[in-house]
């Protein structure tokens, strides 16, 4: 699939901005979507969409492998040396072994980039505001109809990198075929 974006301009020379996109070879994972229907109606915008999706269907869970929880929708904060940053959604999350994360969550729309600034930003407002938690970037994007890309972000020698990247399908219940509830339970059986 291939669609064009609107690359944002930088004023700020002196730093740079990779852009990432989803990678149309990665397989798909199926999820039931869970989202009230009045919710995806009235959402103003497909930013807002795409933060209710990963909500109500728990993928930053899924993905994660954390039991995760929101705890602020569109922070806004300001960072001394960094200026005014805005991001998406912050959640906090903990492991089976009692492991505790910050997971800030950037959400962009099929038109929008995606870029590691924005990874570099929430890594410094978690230093700054959540400094016990250990902090795991995540960008979300719709890649078309009911398909999510998710992008999990690592610093390394002070450069940002992906460090996955997965898709769901947000399906309904008859999505779900039988033979697929088959396969799995044959394919758990062998195991």
């Amino acid at each position: 699939m291939s669609r064009e974006k609107e690359m944002p301009q930088r004023n700020d020379r002196n730093r740079h901005d990779d852009w990432i996109e989803p990678n149309p070879l990665l397989s798909e994972a199926k999820v039931l979507g869970v989202v009230p229907a009045m919710v995806l109606r009235y959402a103003l915008n497909e930013e807002q969409r795409l933060l209710a999706v990963l909500r109500y269907n728990r993928l930053i869970d899924v993905f994660t492998g954390t039991v995760c929880y929101s705890l602020q929708s569109h922070l806004r904060t300001f960072l001394p040396g960094v200026g005014e940053i805005q991001t998406g959604e912050i959640y906090l999350g903990v492991s089976m072994t009692g492991r505790q994360f910050v997971f800030p969550v950037q959400a962009r729309s099929t038109k929008d980039a995606i870029g590691t600034m924005q990874a570099e930003q929430d890594l410094a407002v978690c230093a700054s505001k959540f400094p016990a938690l250990t902090c795991r970037p995540i960008a979300a994007q719709f890649m078309g109809d009911d398909l999510v890309a998710l992008f999990e972000f690592e610093m390394s020698g002070g450069e940002v990198y992906v460090r996955e990247e997965k898709h769901y399908r947000i399906v309904t219940d008859e999505d779900l075929m039988d033979e697929e509830f088959a396969s799995d339970r044959s394919s758990r059986m062998e195991a």
